[in-house]
C-alpha cells in the first residue's frame, strides 16, 4: 500500500491510459534509434508501459513521468540487447562480414583508397551525418552495433556494458573495433567525396 505522499504523486501523474497518446511516439523513437528494429522497438515500449503500470506506486514524482518511463525503457532496451546477443544464432554476421577485410591488407596496413576510422565525436556533429550513421548501424552486425550504441550514443562505460550484455572485455573491444571500422567504411562511402568530385563506393 503506497504512503499518503506517494498516493498524492500517483494522483497527480498522467493516467496510464493516456501514456500511449502522450509518450508513445517519443519512447518508440528512442527505442528504434537504439535497437534499429521497429518490431523490437514496439516490444520494448509495450513492456515499458506494462512495467510502468505495475510499478506506478514507485514513481517518486521528483521528475517528469515521461523521464521516469524513459528510465524503465533504457533498462528494457539493454535487456533486449543482452538477450539478442545471447540467442542470435546467425552464423554470424560477425564471422561472415568482417569490415577489417575491406580496410587492411594481410600485413595489417591500410589498403589503397581505404578510409581512415572516423571518430565518433565527428560523426554526431551533423544531423545529416548522424542520419547516415544510423542507416549504417543497420548494415553492420547487430552485436557490433549494440556495443557501439551503448558506448558512443549512451555513453556507458565499458565495465557496465560488459555486465549488461554479459560479455568479456576482449569481446567488447573486438566488437567495438569492428563496429568503428564497419561504420568508417559505410559512412565514408556515403559522405566523403573523392578528389574526382564523386563519392567513394
Amino acid at each position: 500500500m503506497p504512503s499518503k505522499s506517494a498516493q498524492m504523486r500517483i494522483d497527480n501523474a498522467v493516467d496510464p491510459e493516456e501514456w500511449v497518446d502522450r509518450y508513445g511516439d517519443y519512447l518508440y523513437g528512442f527505442a528504434v534509434s537504439r535497437l534499429r528494429n521497429e518490431t523490437a522497438a514496439e516490444e520494448v515500449v509495450q513492456e515499458t508501459f506494462l512495467a510502468g503500470i505495475t510499478a506506478l506506486h514507485q514513481f517518486a514524482g521528483q521528475g517528469s513521468q515521461r523521464g521516469w518511463l524513459m528510465g524503465i525503457l533504457r533498462r528494457k532496451v539493454i535487456d533486449y540487447m543482452r538477450d539478442r546477443s545471447k540467442h542470435q544464432h546467425v552464423k554470424s554476421l560477425d564471422q561472415e562480414y568482417d569490415p577489417t577485410a575491406h580496410l587492411f591488407d594481410e600485413n595489417g596496413r591500410w589498403k589503397d583508397g581505404a578510409l581512415p576510422v572516423i571518430h565518433s565525436e565527428q560523426m554526431i556533429e551533423s544531423d545529416e551525418l548522424w542520419q547516415i550513421v544510423k542507416e549504417c548501424l543497420s548494415r553492420i552486425p547487430t552485436r557490433q552495433a549494440d556495443v557501439f550504441v551503448l558506448s558512443v550514443v549512451e555513453g556507458m562505460d565499458n565495465e557496465k556494458i560488459c555486465q549488461q550484455l554479459e560479455i568479456s572485455v576482449t569481446s567488447l573491444w573486438t566488437r567495438l573495433h569492428r563496429a568503428r571500422l564497419g561504420l568508417a567504411k559505410c559512412v565514408g562511402s556515403k559522405w566523403f567525396v573523392g578528389a574526382g568530385g564523386r563519392k567513394h563506393e
